[in-house]
């Protein structure tokens, strides 16, 4: 192969006994027997047991090489005694009897050990994060992630796809968060934004008459970590279609992404296409989120019409004059659980802000706990038989203003499916979440906004626009979502301009700020757009759930900290050349605070 090595170190099987061989990689283990010393040799491909002999003329050398060593080892390849063989390894029936080492590189004394599936803190694994890329799990996570790239390529390009690459230096356009900001050294005050997705671009091309695009593209966004979200820089399969209806889209992706799942999920139950489509409104009612977790069977109903004006005064009082909700989340199963089960979800239910969580229980001698007390027995059984409740069942409530009712609701039924056990195991159950409000009440400034995305199609066109309540206007806007998680957004597009007007209209543009900020777009609609649409899934959320990993940092090599900072790098760093921050016509106003701070090897002031 190369003059260091002739096989790769998983290579070696039982028809390679006999042969001489080079082999190169870092050292993995070593067990020292007196008279044998073991070395497990690790590269990319697997581990090889390699021995030296206490008479051999490498056996020192041998004895002081530090784990994480890169040595070189020819030998040659003899079968393992009976008692010794490991079937864990692929190389488990072979080793190699070590004639001649070469150092390569001496590793000094490790930060973190590679060899161990000991955890160490998040800070010591980014700062050596290149030590933690060679511990097994995260080195297959990262090479899952290859693989999984290399697939969703293959399938779109045998769809008919073409790839692309859009500019990474762009405008700034309203995706939701906040832009990422490049200074102009040859246009002072002015700045490129880093694209949080190629939204435009891919708009572009279509107007362009390509006709169907795709690409992996990197997105940057400035927003907080979450565990399935990674702060600063994400990738995503983007695809855009010409002539396409929402349809048209669902069909072009699903099997992609069906079968990604099928290739990599290690015999998993998969939702087939085509995959439910739920109304948002639907998903926010039955499931308290639109991210529903399909593997979970509870569905939340609203119950308010039953506790109006009934005898449990607390929920029929906030119906009455808070004009409040209920929503009802069966607890399959949950009757024989005791007290302190319930009392635990009350205590729950307060520090997510509620009053508490009222709940009844269907017991064998009949229904028990506070609500059941003073509810009427027409509407106990009326709950009952709305909920299709037996006995060994329980119900939990919640009741307020309906958004914060909605929500509580939604993560009390994904708790209490976690504490019943009842979420269904080894599955990825898909689904679309459609029907999307086009417009929203922003909560902060009490006006009109986008609730989605802003170059989406209404449903009913510049008609709906003129005629209905914005409220009430839907968008051709959809989501897949996997597990509870989203794992794509997409829509199909606004491309005439009189719509695109309009639509900014209402969310409060004018139709000068909508060519001064989509003046490309905007004039390409002008001269023949075709009806196009498209989506975007997230490949690291993808690999995520395909490498059953719960935090996204585990899937992406060199990922940021949750404060959006990369311990590797050292990055953000202060320009310590204030002729770097000139050139760019650039001055510092930071927030007032007074700190000492390196700056080389002078230590000063400054008030940041």
């Amino acid at each position: 192969m190369t003059r260091y090595r002739t096989h790769m170190c998983g290579d070696l099987r039982k028809e390679h006994v006999g042969e001489e061989v080079k082999l190169a990689g870092w050292v993995h283990r070593k067990r020292d027997h007196g008279h044998l010393l073991f070395i497990d040799l690790r590269d990319t491909k697997g581990i090889t047991q390699v021995f030296v002999n206490a008479e051999s003329a490498v056996f020192k050398l041998a004895e002081a090489l530090r784990y994480e060593s890169v040595i070189s080892v020819t030998g040659r390849v003899v079968t393992r005694s009976k008692e010794t063989e490991n079937n864990k390894l692929s190389t488990g029936y072979i080793e190699v009897a070590a004639e001649k080492i070469e150092i390569l590189s001496q590793a000094e004394q490790l930060p973190m050990q590679v060899n161990t599936d000991k955890a160490f803190p998040e800070d010591t694994r980014l700062k050596y994060r290149y030590l933690d890329l060679r511990r097994k799990k995260l080195h297959e996570n990262i090479k899952l992630r290859s693989k999984v790239i290399n697939s969703i390529r293959r399938r779109m390009v045998d769809q008919g796809f073409t790839e692309f690459q859009t500019p990474i230096l762009t405008a700034t356009s309203p995706e939701g968060a906040r832009d990422y900001l490049v200074p102009s050294r040859c246009h002072p005050g002015q700045f490129y934004a880093l694209p949080q997705a190629p939204q435009q671009f891919k708009q572009l091309l279509m107007v362009s008459g390509f006709d169907k695009y795709f690409q992996i593209a990197p997105c940057f966004r400035d927003e907080d970590a979450r565990a399935d979200r990674s702060p600063g820089e994400f990738y995503q399969l983007d695809f855009e279609m010409s002539f396409v209806t929402q349809e048209d889209v669902f069909e072009a992706i699903e099997p992609v992404i069906h079968g990604i799942f099928e290739e990599f999920s290690k015999d998993k139950k998969i939702t087939a296409p085509s995959f439910p489509r739920i109304p948002y409104e639907e998903s926010m009612l039955k499931y308290g989120s639109d991210k529903p977790d399909l593997r979970n069977p509870l569905i939340i109903q609203d119950v308010t019409s039953i506790f109006k004006g009934s005898g449990f005064g607390l929920f029929s009082k906030a119906i009455a004059e808070k004009n409040s909700v209920v929503r009802a989340i069966p607890a399959l199963g949950a009757a024989n659980k005791p007290r302190s089960f319930y009392d635990k979800l009350n205590d729950w239910a307060r520090e997510e802000g509620a009053g508490g969580l009222g709940y009844i229980i269907f017991a064998a001698e009949g229904a028990k706990g506070p609500i059941a007390k003073v509810l009427e027995p027409e509407k106990l059984e009326a709950l009952k038989n709305q909920l299709n409740l037996k006995e060994g069942d329980a119900v939990f409530f919640t009741c307020a203003k309906e958004g914060f009712a909605t929500k509580l609701a939604g993560k009390v039924r994904e708790r209490v499916g976690n504490l019943l056990e009842l979420i269904e195991k080894d599955a990825f159950r898909f689904c679309w979440v459609i029907d999307y409000p086009m417009f929203e009440i922003d909560e902060d400034t009490g006006k009109i906004d986008f609730s989605h995305n802003p170059f989406s199609m209404p449903q009913g066109g510049l008609e709906a626009l003129e005629t209905k309540d914005p409220l009430d206007i839907k968008a051709y806007q959809y989501d897949i979502v996997c597990n509870g998680i989203e794992l794509s957004s997409g829509a199909i597009r606004n491309h005439l301009p009189e719509v695109m007007y309009k639509a900014f209209g209402i969310a409060g543009y004018s139709n000068k700020d909508v060519e001064d900020r989509f003046g490309g777009l905007l004039s390409a609609f002008k001269y023949g757009a075709p009806p196009h649409g498209g989506s975007a899934p997230g490949i690291d959320r993808i690999v995520m759930l395909l490498a059953n990993e719960p935090n996204i940092r585990e899937v992406i090599a060199f990922p940021m900290n949750q404060k959006a900072q990369d311990l590797l790098m050292q990055a953000p760093a202060p320009v310590v050349d204030d002729a770097r921050l000139k050139e760019l016509h650039i001055r510092l106003d930071l927030p007032i605070k007074d700190k000492l701070i390196e700056e080389g090897p002078v230590a000063k002031t400054r008030r940041i």
